[in-house]
């Protein structure tokens, strides 16, 4: 007779990894304000989808698109600055 290991017993086995370590969490920390504007250019693409864009809309995704670029920017910049050793730049 054949032994059938449960799903379970092959998840939990590795349950101890399966949290997000603190670099992980730093990580989507340092990007949080990307995804932010992200998802404010999504809403501004969102509110125009069953409706002719007023200039009102066209102004308000040029300044989501305008903020998703500097926050793509300035993580750049973060990220850029954290890699170079001794801070040279």
């Amino acid at each position: 007779m054949e032994h059938i290991v449960t799903v379970q017993d092959a998840v939990t086995a590795f349950e101890d990894f399966m949290e997000p370590t603190s670099a992980e969490l730093d990580a989507v920390e340092r990007e949080m304000p990307v995804i932010l504007a992200d998802v404010d250019l999504l809403d501004a693409h969102i509110v125009t989808l069953d409706r002719t864009p007023t200039e009102l809309d066209a102004r308000r995704i040029r300044r989501a698109r305008r903020r998703a670029l500097a926050a793509r920017v300035a993580l750049l910049n973060l990220t850029a600055g954290m890699s170079l050793p001794g801070g040279a730049a």
